[in-house]
């Protein structure tokens, strides 16, 4: 049993820069991947960037390369989605996923999810 809570989306300008948190909770395991997905309004949720939670390795969607960052901070059960250069192209509501077996960009594969972090880039 997994929970997973998102935090620190908001209302920022483009250019601007947000840090996303998603809190870990229940049976963390060491091996496994987290992901970050984003979801417009009708639109299909995307994938973000994603980590191997066991040894730091990373992944990114071309639309994140170069603007995006994703860490953990293992002591305190913590992803962080680091996004700068903020466009307005990437308003969406942001989910934290979490994959027990493998890594993959795509969602319906992904175990537990967050409810979601609303990020709004205004131009």
């Amino acid at each position: 049993q997994v929970q997973l809570v998102e935090s620190g989306g908001g209302l920022v300008q483009a250019g601007d820069s947000l840090r996303l948190s998603c809190a870990l909770s229940g049976r963390t395991l060491s091996r496994f991947y987290m992901g970050w997905f984003r979801q417009a309004p009708g639109k299909e949720r995307e994938f973000v960037a994603a980590l191997n939670w066991s040894v730091g390795s990373t992944y990114y969607a071309d639309s994140a390369k170069g603007r995006f960052t994703i860490s953990r901070d293992n002591a305190k059960n913590t992803v962080y989605l680091q996004m700068n250069s903020l466009k307005a192209e990437d308003t969406a509501i942001y989910y934290c996923a979490a994959n027990m077996d493998y890594y993959s960009t795509d969602a319906t594969v992904y175990d537990y999810w967050g409810q979601g972090t609303q990020v709004t880039v205004s131009s």
